[in-house]
């Protein structure tokens, strides 16, 4: 076969199978119930790799490593991209899980911050995330300050602090409310559960998150503490800089690339709390806000969850949904650039 022939049967495939997927996507759109969409999809998706590869050019090799980077690709695009377009789309529709009927445009949005549930989880959530991001990190330093000293049994130290991240966060909450319910209030006679004020109740899922999330936070601590170079400590030694002194003025700024990562993972982590929320007190215990009751402890993921699955509104849910990622990505983004900042000025 000559090259102009290649091209051609190289050319339509690739049309065809760009076709093909498109025309899948589209029968998932509009809610079809045929049974070969994702048939129509890998299809597609073969005569367009099939095409590419077989696409006589002088970028051959270029087209080749793009191949064998397409399985990734390819993954991330069906599991993420296109389904938050597809979110997107769907947060401006009625849509009740299966399908939708009419388009409602920024109704939902609106809807959305009008209700006052919303916008007090809102509130909460960010609450939470700046108390909770500061307490793992400070509890997480000191811990790894401790497990990198001379302290005798410091790999003991490690593997018991690391422990409580290897428990599923919906285990946790349930162990966690029977502490607070039974154990707690058995202790001190006549109190009430932490968990029925409003307040402590916060205070609670903190006390929870940070204690399953610090050992974790550091064992990172943990290796940036142990890749700051040995004769520059020596040297700080002999120069007479006290502990504290070599802490601050050494081993912190050498290790600010690793409080970017830690404040990162404790941030993201802190925002998007569902698990552990869940189990332990699903929003519980309601307060009075403005006349109108709403769940003292509902953080925006089991606000959205509540709303999708609890309620039935599944349109307005990922209208909430959307909101979430944009308000994550904007403040993860802007945390890493501050933090970036700080470790070239430190």
């Amino acid at each position: 076969m000559n090259q102009g022939s290649k091209r051609t049967v190289a050319l339509a495939a690739i049309v065809i199978g760009i076709v093909a997927m498109v025309y899948a996507l589209f029968l998932d759109i509009t809610g079809s119930e045929s049974s070969i969409r994702g048939a129509i999809l890998i299809i597609g998706a073969v005569l367009a790799i099939f095409g590419a590869y077989w696409m006589p050019t002088r970028k051959h090799r270029m087209i080749i490593n793009v191949l064998f980077l397409l399985p990734l690709v390819f993954t991330f695009l069906v599991t993420v991209i296109i389904p938050f377009l597809l979110g997107i789309f769907y947060s401006m529709t009625d849509w009740n899980g299966v399908k939708f009927e009419n388009f409602v445009g920024l109704g939902n949005y609106i809807s959305m911050f009008k209700n006052q549930d919303y916008l007090y989880s809102f509130v909460i959530t960010f609450i939470f995330t700046v108390v909770n991001m500061i307490a793992v990190n400070v509890v997480a330093f000191a811990l790894a300050l401790l497990c990198t000293s001379k302290v005798k049994g410091r790999n003991f130290y490690r593997a018991a602090f690391f422990l409580p991240n290897l428990i599923g966060g919906i285990v946790l909450g349930y162990v966690w409310q029977f502490i607070f319910n039974q154990v707690l209030t058995s202790i001190f006679k006549g109190s009430l559960s932490m968990l029925s004020d409003p307040n402590l109740a916060l205070v609670c899922i903190l006390i929870v998150s940070t204690w399953q999330y610090a050992g974790y936070i550091m064992m990172i601590y943990v290796t940036g503490l142990q890749g700051v170079p040995k004769d520059i400590l020596e040297a700080s030694s002999v120069d007479g800089a006290n502990a504290m002194t070599t802490l601050v003025k050494i081993k912190m700024p050498m290790i600010a690339n690793t409080f970017t990562v830690c404040i990162f993972l404790t941030l993201v982590n802190s925002f998007k709390q569902f698990d552990v929320n869940l189990a332990l007190t699903n929003g519980a215990p309601s307060r009075i806000l403005g006349g109108k009751m709403v769940k003292a402890t509902e953080f925006l993921a089991l606000n959205i969850y509540n709303t999708a699955i609890g309620k039935n509104q599944y349109a307005l849910g990922q209208t909430k949904a959307v909101v979430f990622f944009i308000i994550l990505a904007i403040v993860s983004l802007t945390q890493v650039s501050i933090s970036k900042k700080k470790e070239v000025e430190m």
